[in-house]
């Protein structure tokens, strides 16, 4: 709280009225005023941010005497806006405005924007610390009551000059466009919006971008026309023929979402930008799809409340060492890929750093841990805000590349040789030969003895003026050096040990001597004190300041004089713009690849290289699964199961079993285990086989939203109905537990219709925890169900209270109970409250068994066989009674003499049931 700065505005009242009649913004727009060295924010957003980051309002400060008209206020060191920055855009999904004054009175403006999709403005503020590119995208619906929802949406990471589209059909649930959104892991959506206009399709979209935890951005209906989009493209895109007969362009509803995020970007206000743009398409099935529900069931990404890195699946697999990799490790987790070829080429990646630890720890620690964030720093030259360090760290890459390619053309074997060769030293030893002009450049005309002190400068040698100046600067230097040795002399101390010659960031060149030696300064007129630090007292002399000041002119001189040579320096280096972007690819490919070798081999136990087989063919058997993430958590040693899922035999899984006996984590880890395949990771099994899915549907635990006015059943339903709509025979899907928001009987009709439905008409592997056991006679009708069950020890040991222990381990056939009161006693319920459950389970088990066991306790056979002679009975006594006059004792009569006379009917135990009723 100390560091907060002081409120000092000038002209307090004239800020205020200032403030006052600014335009209105929305509550997701928090405007931040830039004071130089510091930041404030006034009204509303004062108070927010004094709740986020201070965590108390105490720190507001009134700005103008009277309370009435004054303005709540509160003041941000430059440290604590940055990491405000973060958790607005990032956490929030706030949009930021900073306020920049022009000198002047009350010259305020708009200097910088940001939103979560958009972070151009304020990348340095950030310092590039960001998981996932930011994606954003801009969505135009058309939808007609008789005809399917065609929808069109364009997106692009603002720090990389592309813009993607896709069209596609999608139905009332909008499945298609949720999976897209996770596929690109968008962080902030435009949708039109056009007042009056109460749209039942956006209101749905709005509920889709919402689930996924994305920011929303209305947009009016006149940002999505496509009138000039033409000749926008035309103008941005490298090929400026090719606009008007690109194939893209055809997709009219996503031209117009590229119109909406084009003008959202303010891309067309930068010349800079013109000719260089990309256009590319994204095929929406090229990934396999998973929607917000499967994101969280595996826990793919951090989660707010995640202690440990490895809680989810990023967490535990990202040991890149460049941001660049960060980034596409993210990408890859929500884009797991769908080809078998594609697949395994990167499982023969991986599998070359799993064998050579040697090549993948050289890779890790001497090579890439050293890559800077490529994509920023090509953004940094194509904006023209690069200066010489930029150049210096693009020289320094490029001086790594060929150790990075000895490194890769060290590997021997062969059937690694090529593989590598294709991906990564081929690709590379031509960006090297590519950039040797630059490195050239940079050796022939920057001062690199300099660098090592971090200055950055051209070579005097490059230019006379220059030469003139650094002769004086090395003079200025010198006569420092023998102020230095002689203020050692006179002192009595060692140079370098005790007595430093340092250039401070506040007082320039001064002397430090350490605290315990200080002393020796005090009351000599000859030494002034500048300031007492941690590491030291730091001193001068007549002569050093003077020796100073000439020689800070001379550095000024030399800047100045050099301005030119490093502006045409950084030009040059800018052109090599393009060929760093593709450097960054190669690079970052690596380091997800090493890094996946690297979880392999440094896993609890080694993951396993799986087999792969082509969509819709194939079994997916695993050997000794394992939850990755669960394995990795303290004090737990994990139990290893098999799955075994195969077409017509074992297709449809129904796992019953007791409370926190481990059914959740065994359907969850093969979903997880699924997707890290396909991403091209080696897997946790001892062996493994998978076929390639093209969908992970999960329904797993509900919460209610009651600010939507969505309850926990709702949810339930809304995410099963979109599993029914959007599987087919190539899915996965992982249910855990339907159907317990409703009463029992509902519950378990709806979870059995679902499984009926998924069975006979969807036809693909699935997975259903339930502790409805009734489910289980499933197996009776369809032969590719198999029931499973967690197995759990019960020793009665003759004592009142029986012992209940969780083996974890999944074996054939059914548990018929549920162990809840046990888990109740775990948790230490009161003795009186578990004996009263138990009293009434009994009770409840013994109704039941009374008026509904029939239809479990009894063969099938036995039912449909008593059914049968039921009905003919039934049959001949209405033709008994049929055109007779008969009271009711009379029918009754006939009634029991029709029974009475049919043995094999009175011997049915079905029957027998329905006759002591």
């Amino acid at each position: 709280m100390s560091s907060r700065p002081e409120l000092k505005v000038d002209d307090e009242s004239s800020f205020i009225k200032f403030f006052k009649n600014l335009p209105a913004k929305d509550d997701d727009t928090i405007r931040i005023f830039d004071r130089g060295d510091w930041y404030t924010a006034h009204g509303d957003d004062a108070s927010f941010i004094a709740r986020t980051v201070y965590k108390t309002t105490s720190v507001l400060r009134q700005l103008g005497k009277n309370d009435s008209t004054g303005l709540p206020s509160v003041t941000l060191s430059i440290t604590v806006f940055r990491n405000f920055l973060r958790e607005a855009l990032f956490r929030l999904g706030k949009r930021i405005e900073v306020w920049a004054s022009n000198g002047g009175r009350m010259n305020w403006k708009v200097s910088k924007q940001a939103s979560p999709g958009n972070l151009q403005d304020i990348e340095e503020e950030l310092g590039g610390q960001f998981d996932a590119a930011p994606i954003i995208l801009a969505v135009k619906v058309s939808a007609k009551a008789s005809e399917a929802r065609n929808v069109g949406v364009c997106f692009a990471d603002a720090s990389v000059r592309e813009l993607g589209v896709s069209e596609f059909l999608d139905n009332d649930l909008y499945s298609n466009f949720e999976s897209l959104l996770i596929q690109l892991g968008v962080k902030e959506c435009l949708i039109q919006v056009d007042k009056g206009d109460k749209n039942v399709e956006m209101a749905k979209l709005r509920a889709i971008i919402d689930s996924c935890g994305i920011a929303i951005s209305e947009r009016p209906g006149g940002d999505f026309g496509t009138k000039d989009i033409d000749q926008d493209l035309a103008r941005l895109l490298k090929d400026e023929k090719s606009a008007g007969i690109l194939p893209q362009t055809d997709l009219k509803l996503a031209m117009g979402s590229a119109a909406a995020l084009i003008k959202y970007l303010g891309v067309m206000h930068d010349n800079s930008n013109f000719g260089q743009y990309q256009l590319y398409q994204h095929d929406l099935s090229q990934f396999m799809k998973l929607d917000a529900s499967a994101l969280k069931a595996l826990n793919l990404m951090p989660g707010p409340r995640d202690g440990s890195k490895t809680m989810s699946l990023y967490g535990l697999l990202n040991h890149c060492k460049t941001p660049i990799g960060s980034r596409l490790m993210a990408q890859w987790l929500k884009q797991p890929l769908m080809s078998k070829d594609e697949i395994e080429k990167r499982q023969q990646l991986v599998e070359a750093f799993v064998e050579d630890t040697e090549l993948r720890q050289t890779m890790q620690e001497e090579h890439l841990r050293s890559i800077p964030d490529l994509y920023r720093l090509a953004k940094r030259f194509q904006r023209k805000m690069a200066n010489l360090e930029d150049v210096i760290r693009a020289y320094q890459v490029v001086l790594r590349l060929p150790n990075i390619i000895a490194t890769l053309e060290g590997v021997i074997d062969e059937q690694y040789r090529n593989p590598l060769d294709e991906a990564y030293t081929i690709k590379l030893r031509d960006y090297s030969d590519s950039l040797a002009k630059l490195l050239e450049m940079v050796e022939t005309t920057v001062d690199l003895e300099a660098m090592e002190n971090h200055e950055y400068k051209i070579k005097p040698e490059f230019d006379d003026g220059l030469r003139i100046i650094q002769r004086k600067l090395e003079k200025s230097r010198h006569e420092m050096d023998v102020e230095h040795r002689a203020a050692s002399k006179d002192l009595g101390q060692e140079i370098d040990k005790k007595l430093f010659l340092e250039n401070h960031k506040v007082h320039g060149w001064c002397m430090r001597l350490t605290r315990a030696e200080a002393g020796c300064i005090r009351n000599n007129k000859k030494y002034q004190e500048c300031s007492t630090q941690k590491n030291g007292v730091f001193f001068t002399t007549h002569k050093l300041q003077s020796c100073r000041r000439e020689f800070d002119q001379l550095a000024e001189n030399y800047n100045r004089t050099q301005s030119s040579l490093v502006n045409e320096v950084v030009s040059v280096a800018a052109s090599y713009c393009p060929v760093i972007e593709f450097l960054a690819g190669v690079i970052a490919h690596l380091d997800v690849i090493v890094s996946f070798a690297h979880c392999s081999v440094h896993a609890p136990t080694s993951y396993v290289r799986p087999k792969m087989h082509p969509r819709g063919e194939g079994s997916t058997i695993l050997k000794e699964a394992r939850h990755p993430c669960m394995e990795m958590q303290d004090d737990i040693q994990f139990i290893t199961n098999d799955v075994t899922l195969e077409r017509g035999s074992s297709q449809f899984l129904i796992i019953t079993g007791p409370n926190c006996g481990g059914k959740s984590t065994y359907i969850r880890q093969i979903g997880v285990i699924a997707l890290m395949a396909q991403i091209g990771c080696f897997v946790p099994c001892s062996e493994a086989e998978l076929t390639i899915f093209d969908c992970i549907l999960a329904r797993v635990g509900a919460s209610d939203s009651q600010l939507k006015g969505v309850s926990t059943f709702m949810a339930e339903m809304l995410e099963t109905a979109n599993i029914l709509k959007s599987a087919t025979s190539e899915s996965l899907i992982i249910i855990d537990e339907l159907g317990r928001g409703t009463s029992t009987y509902d519950g378990f009709g709806l979870a059995w219709a679902i499984s009926e439905h998924i069975i006979k008409e969807i036809g693909c592997f699935s997975m259903f925890a339930t502790h409805f056991h009734e489910l289980t006679a499933l197996v009776d009708t369809y032969p590719q169900v198999q029931n499973l069950h967690v197995v759990a020890h019960i020793d009665d040991n003759g004592k009142a209270k029986r012992e209940v222990t969780l083996l974890y381990k999944v074996e054939d056939g059914i548990c018929d109970q549920s162990f809840g009161i046990h888990v109740a006693e775990l948790v230490r319920f009161p003795e009186k409250v578990v004996n009263m459950a138990k009293r009434k389970a009994d009770e409840l088990e013994d109704f039941t068994s009374k008026h509904e066991g029939a239809t479990v306790k009894y063969e099938k056979e036995d039912v449909e066989t008593g059914s049968a002679l039921l009905k003919d009975v039934l049959l001949r006594w209405k033709a008994g009674c049929e055109g007779k006059q008969m009271s009711k004792d009379e029918k009754i009569g006939l009634m029991r003499e029709l029974v009475k006379g049919d043995d094999k009917l009175l011997a049915n135990p079905f029957f027998q049931s329905i006759k002591a009723l």
